[in-house]
This record gives structure tokens, C-alpha cells and sequence, in this order.
């Protein structure tokens, strides 16, 4: 059953993301600090608050602007990791692996997304677990 954000298996895997994320990017060199190091960072950290602030939300559609929102910020984060082989701060193992399960959080968050709009459209908005 879930009671809360940190139930969701989205949530799950994107939090595994931003710890991936967060290791990875303390070998970046520190000309890297407030460019594509932050950036990286700051993308990864808004897809767990985001789908963490949607689910906090009344209405269903507010949840999926959030878990848009949180979807944009994944894209990002390919293009960022792209760049970073670019630049030589990953090998291209690395950056085939993080690509790889970035795509998988995106499929999942898809999925959860998908879960939302049936939910919405239940009779009396009734939530089904």
C-alpha cells in the first residue's frame, strides 16, 4: 500500500539516480563546480521533490504537472551526462550506464503518470490500491 511519497517505486529509483548522480559528479574537476557539476545536481535533486511535491497535492492533474516537471528534469539530466562525456568527465561506460537507467526512471515515471489519469478518471475520484 502506499501511504507516501517514498512508497512509490518512481521515487525509489530516482533517489538511486541522485545518489549515482552525486557520487559521480565529486570527480568532476572544479572548474566543473557551478557549471555542468550544479547543473547535474540540481536536475537530479528536482525529479525526487518534484514527484514528492506532487503527491502531496489534492488534485490528480496537479500531481501530473508535477510528475512533468520531474520528466523535463530527466531529459535534462541525459543532456547533461551527454556533455559530460563530451568533456571527457565520463567514460562512455559510464554514460551508457547512467543514460540507461535514467531512461528507466523516465519509463517508470510514464507508468506512474499513466496510474494518475486512471485514477482520475475512477467514478467519485476513488483511489484504487
Amino acid at each position: 500500500m502506499i501511504t507516501t511519497f517514498e512508497d512509490l517505486e518512481v521515487w525509489k529509483l530516482s533517489r538511486e539516480l541522485r545518489d549515482k548522480i552525486y557520487k559521480l559528479t565529486e570527480n568532476f574537476p572544479k572548474s566543473e563546480e557551478y557549471n555542468l557539476k550544479s547543473q547535474l545536481r540540481a536536475a537530479v535533486t528536482s525529479v525526487t521533490a518534484n514527484i514528492a511535491e506532487g503527491f502531496g497535492r489534492f488534485y490528480y492533474q496537479e500531481n501530473i504537472q508535477f510528475c512533468r516537471q520531474a520528466r523535463g528534469s530527466l531529459f535534462e539530466i541525459v543532456d547533461h551526462l551527454i556533455a559530460s562525456n563530451d568533456e571527457g568527465y565520463l567514460t562512455k561506460i559510464e554514460c551508457e550506464e547512467l543514460k540507461s537507467f535514467t531512461y528507466r526512471v523516465i519509463k517508470v515515471l510514464n507508468g506512474y503518470i499513466a496510474s494518475i489519469k486512471k485514477q482520475k478518471e475512477l467514478p467519485n475520484n476513488q483511489i484504487s490500491q
